[in-house]
């Protein structure tokens, strides 16, 4: 179990923080609004009312002891830049900071943020994709030349195993998990000589020159 503090409890800092909670994890949220806190008293470990950019309130935190810090402000850009830079100085094991746009995020790359998260950008890659390829259902950026999708199996792979297919050797590509059409169960430790169904879904990792490729099949 992990211990996180999530600064700003708007709607992006509020989704992180109770779905952490959720997984069974410690989570203590700050806002300097008392409407978003209340919204999440119960749903999180533990709420402070106060203002993040305030060196002496973040001191109060025992910034050390959170396995990883969210700076998840919902205000100007400027907002988050202060938490960053003090959070850096006292020594937070991993800051993740959501950034506004691309400019934004280079300045908090610079500063020294282990992770940036753009909300609306990761979203819309995941839209665009699932819009153009037909038998994607998801889609998830890992680096810049890997990703995570998840695919309808195409239909002249259906009632084929996956060793039969060979996917890996022909396409490039991993299968970590299977999610059946019929029962709606997710298998990830597999069996290669699972047959395919027609509707299961593959969650299927490689580059994303490989994972195109793929995601035009039939």
């Amino acid at each position: 179990m992990g211990s996180y503090l999530v600064i700003g409890a708007g709607r992006f800092g509020s989704s992180v923080a109770t779905e952490l909670y959720q997984m069974k994890h410690d989570v203590l949220v700050i806002d300097e609004c008392d409407e978003n806190v209340a919204t999440i008293v119960n749903q999180v470990t533990e709420v402070v009312i106060g203002d993040a950019k305030d060196e002496v309130v973040l001191r109060s935190l025992d910034i050390y002891s959170f396995d990883c810090v969210i700076v998840a402000m919902s205000g100007s850009i400027e907002d988050s830049i202060m938490p960053t830079i003090m959070l850096k100085e006292m020594g937070a094991k991993k800051i993740v900071c959501k950034a506004q746009n691309e400019w934004h995020a280079k300045i908090l790359a610079l500063l020294g943020a282990d992770k940036i998260i753009r909300p609306e950008s990761d979203m819309g890659r995941r839209v665009a994709h699932s819009l153009v390829q037909r038998n994607v259902v998801d889609y998830l950026e890992l680096s810049s030349d890997y990703s995570i999708m998840e695919i309808k199996t195409p239909m002249h792979w259906v009632g084929k195993s996956i060793s039969e297919i060979n996917i890996r050797r022909k396409h490039g590509i991993t299968v970590i998990a299977i999610r059946n059409a019929e029962t709606d169960k997710m298998m990830f430790h597999h069996d290669a000589d699972i047959v395919l169904q027609e509707g299961d879904v593959l969650t299927i990792v490689g580059t994303k020159k490989d994972l195109q490729s793929i995601s035009v099949l039939r």
